[in-house]
């Protein structure tokens, strides 16, 4: 029975979406084909239809969720909500439907080319969003730089934050990473 391109194009979306998330919650390496396969829905079939290999799917489910998590992103912010949003309790304690760079870098060494070029694109673009936003009265090169610290400085402080296993020690990373950030 042949499936059309309007339920393939759903089906897709759906395995994106139980990837990206279940990546994000388990780490790339802690997600087999079953689970994905169960968390969508849908068959082995189906997904190897869609996707090819597990790799494949990999690739554009990191893209996915850089894609979908950067939509959330409103036109116009100001970077000090950006900064206290993305430094929250709440963001630490919901890695499926938070940030994909916290959540995947440290599987990113381990990764194929296709996957680490998906992830990379998506760090340039959070560089820039955020360099779009730095002090105007700064040389682009001088944003760019305190975009890409800033960039480095969120993402570390989430990782550490999620990885310790002490309440107080995560809220006070989370809290003087804000406040070294001006918030």
């Amino acid at each position: 029975m042949r499936v059309s391109k309007e339920q393939a194009a759903e089906n897709r979306e759906r395995i994106l979406k139980a990837a990206s998330r279940l990546m994000r919650e388990r780490g790339i390496s802690g997600v087999g084909v079953d689970a994905l396969t169960e968390a969508a829905g849908m068959t082995h079939g189906s997904l190897y239809s869609q996707f090819g290999s597990k790799e494949r799917l990999v690739e554009e489910a990191v893209a996915y969720a850089i894609a979908t998590k950067g939509q959330e992103v409103p036109k116009v912010f100001a970077l000090s909500d950006y900064i206290s949003e993305y430094l929250s309790d709440a963001h630490r304690d919901m890695p499926g439907s938070g940030c994909p760079f916290a959540a995947l870098c440290c599987e990113m060494p381990r990764q194929g080319s296709g996957v680490r070029e998906r992830f990379t694109a998506g760090v340039r673009g959070m560089i820039g969003l955020l360099s779009g936003r730095m002090d105007s009265g700064l040389r682009p090169r001088q944003r760019e730089e305190k975009a890409l610290a800033t960039v480095a400085s969120l993402v570390g402080a989430l990782v550490l934050a999620r990885a310790v296993n002490d309440p107080k020690l995560s809220d006070d990373i989370l809290r003087a990473t804000r406040k070294g950030l001006g918030n």
